[in-house]
């Protein structure tokens, strides 16, 4: 049966930054596209060079291997041309190899925010896309307000449509940009642009403003159009965007659109789902949503009772997907179902491989609960996991022994009178019996003990020369004076291969010592494994 291609493109990295609190740094926006590619979206728009230093920095070079790496910005000023716009040039002039540009379709917001004509918006939008289309560039247009610009006046919301794609526009999309339309409204004015463009160039960007935003997007595709634009968790402005975690799922595994849709999304895209979307919370610094659709922890959990027994008896009854299709898990309160299956799929992303019946699979998955009730999360900590399996499974090797360590900090005036907090750490570590003892002064403890620990490791030291520590984040896990802490440290080294270990305690630095000290260990445990496969 033929299946038409439906197109999934992400701005978390654009609409994801104007969420209230959230502020992307370099490292997590790179962090956050290497993500999004774990789960196969086509598109990653990764915000709008030239606008600030992090989103120039993170354009200078491309960043996706499979998916289309898409800069974002405006359409040129009013009074210049587009050839010597600063702000369409940077978006020309930048790694990405698509653009996609926003235009107004409501003339009311023309008049409005631009103080401009319908007539010399239509002239900018059609001069911008064309410079885009000439250097090379797959351009895409973004029509603000389109929904309310429709039906406020359909010729100039539709002249919108055209004049995009006959200056050479590959896809134009319909943005609900104020969340308030309703899908059957949706389904009627898709139906009118149609008429004057094909589904095949057009894409569908709807907010959450009254709960509908996936909703619209479902009803968008139905009526015709072939690209669907969302976020990770539905992040996004006032009450988000379209969530791809929500979406991606309903269209690849509910038979109405399987059967008809085509998308980029493999089956082991899909079992990364839950994975992805709660690293993702982990990177933000949130609890992630128990009740969210396909992913949340309570998404397949059924109390005792009527339910429970009959789930015991039929999973399908109370499911209406199977929970690892998506890497979730099923969890009745009764009896917890734990996730072997996940977990052997965890491994052998690693190189682990063990029999389901393996009864060192039974122990260790029995660790990673005890442990995740204490607080630990390996969903965003891949490679702490992978240092717990092989612990529990007994193939850690024994790099290196902490004997003890001690961060100290001191607020002091300096030989110019000026007030100075320094920080030292001291680690003594045993390598082959041999006692070694390092100190080192950082900027706070966290980053003095990362210098010490890494300062002297005898014969280790050289295999870690290029490992550095590219993030750290805490969260608080339970208020009060005896809260436990979580610590998420990234690394990276010359490979460009990036991890995440983690560390719990209610000391800050215990919780951070323990990640910095599964960091090195992993990096470790990389380099035993580039050199037995170099010598076989």
């Amino acid at each position: 049966m033929f299946r038409e291609r439906l197109y999934l493109f992400d701005t978390t990295l654009r609409d994801g930054a104007q969420t209230a609190g959230i502020e992307f740094s370099l490292e997590d926006k790179i962090a956050i596209a290497r993500m999004l590619e774990e789960i196969g979206v086509d598109y990653i728009e990764g915000g709008y060079p030239g606008a600030n230093p992090v989103d120039t920095e993170f354009f200078e070079t491309e960043r996706t291997k499979r998916a289309t790496f898409t800069a974002f910005g405006m359409t040129k000023r009013a009074g210049r041309s587009a050839a010597n716009d600063p702000g369409v040039q940077a978006l020309v002039n930048s790694a990405a190899p698509a653009t996609c540009f926003v235009a107004k379709a409501w003339d009311y917001q023309v008049d409005l925010a631009l103080g401009s004509s319908t007539e010399e918006h239509l002239e900018g939008l059609a001069d911008t896309v064309g410079v885009a289309a000439a250097a090379g560039k797959e351009v895409l247009v973004d029509l603000e307000h389109f929904f309310d610009g429709f039906k406020a006046n359909p010729d100039y919301a539709l002249s919108c449509v055209r004049t995009a794609l006959d200056a050479g526009a590959r896809w134009v999309v319909l943005c609900d940009t104020n969340g308030g339309t309703m899908p059957s409204e949706v389904r009627q004015i898709v139906g009118a642009v149609l008429e004057i463009a094909p589904g095949d160039h057009l894409g569908i960007h709807s907010h959450d403003d009254t709960g509908q935003a996936v909703a619209n997007a479902l009803a968008a595709v139905e009526a015709g159009v072939r690209q669907v634009q969302g976020t990770l968790n539905g992040l996004g402005e006032r009450c988000g965007n379209a969530n791809l975690i929500t979406l991606i799922p309903t269209l690849a595994l509910k038979p109405f659109y399987a059967e008809r849709f085509e998308t980029g999304v493999t089956p082991s895209h899909l079992q990364r789902l839950t994975s992805i979307s709660r690293a993702f919370d982990d990177r933000l610094n949130r609890a992630p949503a128990r009740q969210a659709p396909y992913v949340g922890a309570s998404a397949f959990a059924t109390k005792a009772g009527i339910h429970a027994s009959a789930l015991l008896k039929d999973f399908s009854t109370y499911e209406h997907v199977a929970p690892e299709g998506v890497g979730n898990e099923r969890a009745i309160m009764v009896s917890q179902q734990a996730g072997k299956s996940n977990l052997l799929t965890a491994l052998a992303r690693h190189g682990i491989t063990l029999e389901k019946d393996d009864p060192r699979l039974e122990k260790l998955l029995k660790t990673v609960k005890e442990r995740e009730a204490r607080g630990y999360s390996y969903d965003g900590a891949d490679a702490s996991f992978a240092v717990l399996a092989r612990r529990s499974l007994g193939t850690l090797p024994k790099f290196f022994e902490v004997e003890n360590y001690r961060a100290s900090v001191e607020r002091r005036h300096n030989a110019m009178g000026e007030e100075v907090t320094v920080t030292e750490a001291v680690v003594k570590v045993r390598v082959d019996g041999e006692l070694l003892m390092s100190v080192a002064e950082g900027n706070g403890p966290v980053n003095a003990l990362d210098q010490a620990l890494r300062k002297d490791l005898g014969k280790y030291s050289s295999q870690i020369e290029d490992l550095r520590l590219s993030d750290f984040k805490v969260r608080i896990l339970d208020g009060g004076t005896s809260a436990v802490t979580r610590v998420l440290v990234e690394s990276r080294d010359a490979s460009g291969e990036r991890w995440v270990t983690i560390g719990v305690s209610p000391n800050i630095i215990d919780a951070s010592f323990e990640a910095l000290y599964e960091s090195i260990t992993y990096k470790l445990l990389k380099a035993e494994a580039a050199q037995t496969s170099t010598t076989a």
